[in-house]
């Protein structure tokens, strides 16, 4: 069906569709029913919960969980295999909990439909369910009402609809009849259409109905919001190849020692014990649970911080962002109204404040003007008048202001208030008596009010409107004859004024005679002056701006504003000023061929560009992708130009951060890397379908939130460099002693306990590891790096190597000795213990040195390794103990040169960091 609806003239559209004024026949409804079906949104097809539970197990590492499970079992070690279950079973729920709740994003789409309509059918008004709507159909809209199909208005008295949830305009859009010739004309400028999931905020009219359901512009986005898939995240795709890793190093190991140990005429059940407990060994059996517990201490972090995340694995997402596109509503701006300017009496004035919080001053020149200077008289004139010409209201609401009604009107009672004029006295002492409303057509509002001098009309709107009205104007002097030399030097204060991306009103008034009829209220009237609007950027925007790009993120804005607003905004907070980033240590593209389609160095963003949908839908895909990171602000954006940004940046190997609060929004931020949904401002199906949720709607929590996501990757890294480390020393050193013809250095149950018992604790404190001070210097990590970079790699196996060196030297040294098998084991279980608390202090950085400051400054840390010590203590004494861990036989000077011997890590992992700090292991993340 034609989507050119917009072009046609009310009649032309009647007749299109076969209708009338009068509605259609019920007869003809039913039919049309039949024909085009429910007007509803189609879900699609979902996964039920049990498919999505059995989808957990897909991941790698929970499948070897659960062979461990099961093993553990058999070999009758029963506590191992429950506390492997307890860790396998809450990594399948919360995992299952998140991908649930994500696929109730469409459920919120279809909530936000209006559940019943207003037609006319055979002449006469009624009121059916709004999932019986057809083409043709005549809609009778009211004030409040939502808009339940997209229809072509055939009437329209002052109608005002609110579109921010689907066009991004944060102010009530005027409509009228008048046909649109352009067929590419935006969303946004289509006055004679209102659209499904819309609302009417002021006025009433009459519209016919042209699409329904899925035809709808609500209906493709849901469309588009079902087709867009989602991918993993860089920690999910990382931890799959980590598992990949440990099950070959582990199926390789297990086999060597268990082999070679039955060549050696071991037991086979003695070998299969041995091979459990390493295979438990190679597999770190808390990494979900370490990484699940990362993610959920950084979330509560993150909400303290006005961040809600709504699937854990994002969080991590946020530390990749190297772009975050941000809508203007309530991200970069407060989406509150404000006057900034007043031009009054020949003279411009500043207004200082922000907000609806009647606080503020007025400046001339950047001095303060007040009731004393001569310019007051005037200037509480026009705000008065300004004041008495509105309908909204102004109110504290707890602990702040608020307004009721059009958010430009509220902005004029603040500044009213602001100069101390009483608002409830005002309209008390001028009641209003007649009202001429504002319409498209006239651009203007008149009131009339009877005060105790008289009769006096008020009137505000375009300046040009309003100026074609008077005869006199507020000059320095008072009232004045207005020339045309006085109108032109108006205008040109008018048209500066635009230039800047304000919104600019015209007030006049005017004192009606004895016997004038009020109709003649709009002819003769003083000019009072212009009023400068304007939504204003938070104050914590700029240095949340300048972080990012210290941090390497690119920000860039897509509003729905038009390009002049736009291009003001994205000054005013330092988003088109020349600035450069530091020069990143790693690509943000993915692959030799993102690094050439980037167009634009990282290390010198420039000035950037200014573009609008239009001129995007002017360029090729592949035009778009070589020059997306040169252009900054993107305005008067339709939904498909958000999701085509997105999918830009990522062509070249961006991570994407998407922020939003509208319908329109949605498939861009399902599609994005990491979606950020407003939670003040925000729809229902922005916030499903984003991963996580500003909950003060402040672009400054992004940055927040970032520093949280890296933070925690690096807490992982921590982690896993600590255990991996760990784990490669204790196999090293029984695969170098099986193949030396060494009797086994550990047994089974010490291996066990120091895998389940002595690591665990450790390696969950350091979740709780504070972020270190460069973090938010550093650059963007690319997300298709490996978590084992060279440096990472050589961190682990010094740490490994030197272990396994250490323990086999004191394993010798014992059997050297002539103490037998039994005191040598218990030396090497105590000195492994040892080893492996003073390398959790080492790696709590992978760059810097462990005396450099804050070696102490996890006291989460502090508390598992005196735990452990305590432990280490009781097994060293406790007879029932020492004899299942093989420490009867140790001294006090045996614990002291174990002891002795396990302080060497220290030093061989500081030269380690050295060779990281130089260079020497390769570039580090």
């Amino acid at each position: 069906m034609n989507n050119a609806w917009h072009t046609l003239s009310s009649q032309e559209a009647l007749e299109r569709l076969g209708t009338s004024s009068e509605g259609l026949p019920e007869a003809k409804a039913w039919r049309r029913l039949a024909e085009h079906g429910p007007n509803e949104l189609k879900e699609e097809l979902r996964a039920t919960p049990f498919s999505l539970f059995l989808a957990q197990f897909k991941n790698l590492l929970l499948v070897i969980l659960l062979v461990a499970v099961a093993l553990s079992a058999f070999m009758g070690h029963v506590v191992e295999a429950v506390a492997i279950a307890v860790i396998l079973l809450l990594a399948v729920l919360l995992g299952f909990i998140q991908e649930y709740r994500a696929e109730r994003a469409i459920e919120a789409l279809r909530a936000l439909a209006a559940p019943t309509a207003h037609v006319l059918r055979d002449g006469g008004e009624l009121e059916i369910p709004a999932r019986e709507l057809v083409p043709g159909d005549i809609l009778i809209l009211r004030t409040g009402d939502k808009v339940p199909a997209d229809a072509r208005l055939i009437e329209s008295v002052n109608l005002q609809t609110m579109e921010a949830a689907l066009t991004g305009e944060s102010l009530p859009v005027e409509k009228d009849l008048a046909a649109i010739p352009s067929t590419e004309a935006p969303l946004g400028d289509r006055r004679n259409m209102v659209y499904m999931g819309t609302a009417v905020s002021y006025g009433r009219g009459k519209a016919v109905v042209v699409q329904t359901g899925m035809g709808t512009e609500f209906g493709q986005i849901a469309g588009m919001l079902q087709t867009v898939e989602r991918e993993k995240t860089p920690l999910q795709k990382e931890l799959d190849r980590v598992g990949k890793r440990l099950v070959q190093a582990g199926l390789a190991v297990v086999a060597l020692i268990v082999g070679a140990g039955l060549l050696r005429g071991g037991e086979f059940l003695e070998m299969l014990v041995w091979g459990i407990a390493l295979a438990v060994a190679v597999v770190p059996e808390a990494l979900p649970a370490v990484v699940t517990i990362s993610l959920a201490l950084g979330v509560r972090r993150m909400v303290r911080r006005h961040a809600l995340i709504r699937r854990l694995p994002a969080v991590e997402t946020l530390g990749c962002t190297s772009v975050i596109a941000s809508d203007k509503t309530g991200t970069l701006t407060k989406d509150e109204m404000t006057v900034r300017r007043l031009f009054v009496a020949g003279t411009a004035f500043e207004v200082t404040g922000s907000g609806y919080a009647p606080e503020g001053e007025f400046l001339q020149e950047g001095q303060r003007v007040g009731p004393k200077d001569a310019t007051w008289v005037s200037i509480s004139r026009l705000l008065r008048a300004a004041t008495l010409c509105s309908d909204a209201r102004l109110r504290p609401f707890e602990g702040k202001w608020e307004i009721l009604g059009d958010p430009t009107e509220g902005a004029l009672l603040v500044a009213a208030s602001k100069s101390g004029i009483d608002i409830e006295s005002a309209e008390g002492e001028a009641p209003r008596i007649r009202e001429v409303p504002f319409s498209s057509e006239r651009k203007r509002m008149t009131t009339i009010h009877r005060e105790s001098e008289g009769v006096f009309a008020y009137s505000k709107g375009a300046p040009e409107v309003i100026l074609a009205s008077c005869a006199q104007w507020l000059g320095p002097s008072g009232e004045a004859p207005l020339g045309p030399k006085e109108r032109e030097a108006i205008l040109k204060v008018a048209r500066e004024m635009a230039a800047r991306a304000l919104r600019v009103l015209a007030v006049a008034s005017r004192s009606i005679p004895e016997g004038v009829a009020y109709e003649e209220s709009e002819r003769e009237m003083v000019f009072l002056g212009l009023f400068g609007l304007y939504d204003p950027p938070r104050e914590e925007v700029p240095e949340a701006i300048r972080k990012c790009e210290a941090a390497g993120i690119l920000p860039v804005r897509i509003p729905g504003d038009h390009r002049e607003t736009a291009e003001a905004v994205a000054r005013e907070i330092g988003l088109l000023n020349p600035h450069v980033a530091p020069s990143p240590r790693s690509s943000p593209t993915r692959g030799e061929e993102g690094e050439k389609a980037s167009a634009l160095s990282r290390t010198e963003w420039g000035e950037g560009r200014v573009i609008t949908g239009a001129e995007l839908d002017a360029m090729d895909p592949g035009e778009h992708a070589r020059r997306v990171e040169e252009i900054r602000v993107y305005a008067r954006v339709s939904p498909a130009h958000k999701l085509r940004v997105v999918e830009a940046f990522q062509s070249l190997g961006h991570v994407v951060a998407m922020t939003g609060d509208g319908v329109n929004d949605a498939p861009a931020l399902k599609k994005a890397d990491i979606g950020i949904a407003m939670g003040i401002t925000g729809t229902d199906v922005s916030k499903e379908a984003a991963a996580m949720t500003l909950t003060d709607d402040n672009f400054a929590s992004i940055v927040a939130a970032v520093e949280e996501g890296r933070g925690i990757y690096g807490n992982i890294k921590k982690y896993l460099m600590y255990l991996l480390s760990s784990n490669i020393g204790e196999i090293v050193l029984m695969a170098v002693a099986t193949l030396l013809g060494f009797p086994l250095p550990l047994s089974a149950v010490q291996i066990l306990y120091v895998n389940l018992a002595t690591d665990g604790l450790p390696a969950l404190a350091l979740a709780f590891d504070p972020p270190e001070k460069d973090l938010m210097q550093r650059p963007p990590r690319d997300p298709r790096r490996s978590l084992f970079t060279a440096p990472v790699v050589g961190l682990m196996l010094i740490g490994g190597a030197w272990s396994a060196i250490t323990n086999l030297a004191v394993f010798s040294w014992v059997l050297a000795s002539g103490r037998g098998i039994g005191a040598a084991m218990g030396m090497v279980f105590a000195a492994l213990i040892l080893i492996e608390l003073f390398k959790a202090y080492n790696f709590r950085s992978d760059r810097y040195s462990l005396f450099t400051g804050g070696a102490f400054a996890n006291p989460w840390l502090n508390l598992a390794i005196a735990w452990e010590l305590l432990l280490l203590a009781a097994v060293v004494s406790v007879s029932v103990l020492q004899g299942i861990f093989l420490t009867a036989d140790l001294t006090a000077s045996d614990l002291a040169l174990a002891l002795a011997a396990a302080a060497t890590i220290f030093p061989a992992l500081e030269l380690g960091k050295l060779a990281v700090r130089r260079g020497w292991m390769g570039r580090v993340d």
